[in-house]
């Protein structure tokens, strides 16, 4: 059976009444909507064709439809017509922006939290890191007779500090000797390459000295290794509460949105500039009662990050995208500013 323009109107009108209401939809209903001329009985019918052909569904016996997971994609895909912002609105969205701070990973936990709080949803933030990203320098630099500063600076302008205490007394020469040894094993090495394996092969080319300076160069191992996974942020697991559909998929929900790991794979899978991922459509069991919609950005030409909002399936995508997609490209733009600075 073929989606017909009649039956592609009484889906979309259906679609669009049930993100509105959140309650199944009667044929009723659907004719007083704009577009509908037919009758009740033909959208009845049309209704039950929609539904054998699973774009709808019937969650109780005497109730309305209500769109499939199948039923939202067709009208994301062909019927969905995305707002355009207004002015208003993207002072708005400007306004979510805390440009003030010119830590990267502060602005990308800031925009996660305001993303949340505009939205009424979930959201979830990080940045991807291209294996070609290498560690321009390493830096030692004394702090007291104990303890040192090591500082890491890649190439896409990202640079990370660590506090170490040291077994020797600190002195100049010997920040000197470490700092040029370092350097000529890491700079111009690719942080994908910078494993555990590279350094503890590293610490032993380091002879008598390895004992005393195996602490530095694990260090910046974990640095490396921070600046390559990039920062993960995610905020409003609260407003999930606030959808009754997911009200037992809650627990199940907040322990995903803690994952790093987990959290990575939804939000860097591709580098689409929009993606919307309905229910089973979505790889995390705990998403199957979830919408997922991710926008990538660029910070430099060898690092992107992503960005998403989590919520219910029946989320007001017409709007939702094209808010997402202007969130997205500032930051972006408010990133590579930050690291270029």
């Amino acid at each position: 059976m073929e989606l017909d323009e009649r039956k592609l109107k009484i889906l979309a009108a259906i679609v669009m009444q049930y993100i509105r209401s959140g309650e199944p939809v009667g044929s009723k209903t659907v004719c007083t909507m704009e577009g509908i001329t037919v009758s009740p009985a033909t959208v009845r019918n049309e209704m039950s064709a929609l539904f054998d052909m699973g774009l709808l569904e019937q969650p109780h016996t005497s109730a309305g439809r209500v769109p499939s997971h199948l039923g939202y994609r067709v009208y994301i895909d062909r019927l969905m017509a995305p707002e355009i912002l207004s002015p208003r609105e993207r002072d708005e969205l400007d306004a979510c922006f805390n440009v003030g701070d010119p830590d990267p990973d502060r602005l990308i936990a800031d925009a996660t939290e305001r993303l949340a709080e505009y939205t009424g949803c979930a959201a979830a933030a990080t940045t991807i890191t291209a294996k070609s990203v290498y560690v321009g320098r390493v830096e030692l630099i004394p702090a007291d007779e104990r303890t040192v500063v090591i500082m890491v600076l890649a190439n896409n302008g990202v640079i990370k500090s660590k506090i170490c205490r040291v077994d020797f007394r600190v002195t100049p020469d010997i920040c000197g000797f470490f700092t040029k040894f370092a350097n000529s094993r890491l700079s111009g090495r690719s942080l994908y390459e910078v494993s555990l394996s590279f350094i503890n092969a590293v610490a032993v080319s380091m002879g008598e000295y390895s004992r005393l300076f195996t602490p530095l160069l694990a260090a910046i191992f974990e640095l490396c290794k921070e600046i390559f996974d990039g920062p993960y942020c995610h905020s409003g697991e609260g407003n999930l509460l606030s959808y009754p559909e997911l009200w037992n998929s809650a627990y199940d929900l907040f322990n995903l949105l803690s994952s790093r790991e987990r959290m990575r794979s939804v939000l860097c899978s591709d580098e689409e500039a929009i993606r919307v991922m309905i229910g089973k459509e979505n790889r995390e069991q705990e998403l199957c009662r979830c919408s997922v919609i991710v926008a990538h950005y660029r910070i430099t030409d060898d690092s992107v990050g992503a960005i998403c909002v989590i919520g219910p399936v029946r989320l007001d995508y017409a709007r939702l995208m094209p808010h997402l997609a202007y969130f997205a490209t500032t930051l972006g733009k408010l990133l590579s500013d930050t690291y270029s600075r």
